[in-house]
């Protein structure tokens, strides 16, 4: 359905492959699969308009010079700055009574995934001038900075929020094992999230933020050697646990970017490591297998018995979009 937070990763990966390829018969596709989600940008009952509209319309803007795509863009970030509480100073991802876990008493519940929507906003403000979209992405990356993460550098899933006085009423999770466990794209999702925000803040801590996420994946005791994590960091079962191609398509992807912005970190050695195992026989399914799709080995949601060792739309998504920043990163 066009309102599945996953609608844009297809017409994504139609741009990802135009722009890796050059070849012009993927357009006609991108922009059919693109177009189709035009409602959404009315879309305003949860978060991951971002998602949606950020990796469908805003590639097509961006490798095919879609400019009448602008103002679905910034229709969306309108829609999307609705679900904005200023008292908590966040954006709330799900609905009180929504989410997988309506039952929980929640009231502005925010997950970790609602970084990756920011992108939405501050595009918006660019094509707009109004600092509205990037005032609100400011304001919920330094609140999520604030409460999301641990000691470690790990971050919760969940964080509800009192929406009007900003009080933190529970930290929990959703698609992890346990509220205290480390999610694997949870993770994949800081990184990524506060990776971007530097970009289009040029503010230094959420690049120290970045790193610090990246320092808690990358010296886990449980990260296998391949550096394709398993669904959580502390599932009770390792080394019999699902693993998550999904997590590290992402985690390779935000490294591209972070080591442009902090260059001699070893970021660019480690995403190609990580590129190499998504690309090898373990994960990558030969050409007419596995529905079709690039990646095998992705994991949906464990506690609802969703999608577990299965190929996902945003693992290939990702891993494409990661082709491309190791391409443009090797050409400066």
């Amino acid at each position: 359905p066009i309102d599945d937070w996953c609608s844009g990763f297809f017409p994504g990966s139609m741009w990802l492959t135009y722009n890796l390829t050059g070849d012009k018969k993927w357009l006609p596709l991108a922009e059919k699969y693109t177009e189709a989600l035009d409602s959404v940008k009315y879309l305003k009952w949860h978060h991951d308009v971002g998602f949606m509209i950020g990796c469908s319309y805003l590639n097509g803007y961006r490798f095919a010079d879609k400019k009448e795509y602008k103002d679905v863009i910034v229709e969306a970030a309108k829609s999307l700055s609705t679900r904005f509480r200023p008292g908590a100073g966040v954006i709330q991802s799900w609905d009180a009574d929504k989410g997988w876990q309506g039952t929980r008493g929640w009231k502005c519940p925010v997950i970790i995934d609602n970084m990756m929507n920011l992108e939405l906003l501050f595009e918006a403000t660019a094509f707009s001038g109004d600092s509205t979209f990037y005032n609100i992405a400011v304001k919920h990356a330094d609140t999520t900075m604030a409460h999301h993460f641990r000691p470690d550098n790990s971050c919760y899933h969940v964080v509800d929020y009192d929406p009007e006085t900003g009080e933190v009423r529970k930290r929990q999770t959703a698609q992890g094992y346990a509220d205290e466990s480390s999610w694997a794209r949870g993770q994949a999702w800081a990184l990524y999230g506060y990776t971007a925000c530097y970009r289009y803040t040029k503010d230094k801590k959420y690049l120290d933020q970045a790193q610090k996420v990246y320092n808690f994946i990358f010296t886990n005791k449980n990260l296998p050697e391949d550096l394709v994590p398993y669904w959580d960091y502390d599932a009770p079962n390792i080394p019999n646990e699902p693993r998550d191609a999904s997590a590290a398509a992402c985690t390779a992807s935000a490294l591209y970017e972070l080591d442009g912005y902090l260059p001699g970190n070893h970021y660019k050695e480690t995403a190609d490591k990580i590129m190499e195992s998504l690309g090898s026989p373990a994960y990558r399914a030969k050409v007419g297998t596995n529905g079709n799709f690039i990646l095998m080995h992705s994991v949906g949601s464990i506690p609802h018995g969703q999608e577990i060792d299965v190929p996902l739309n945003y693992a290939d998504y990702y891993f494409l979009e990661g082709l491309m920043r190791k391409r443009d990163l090797e050409k400066k």
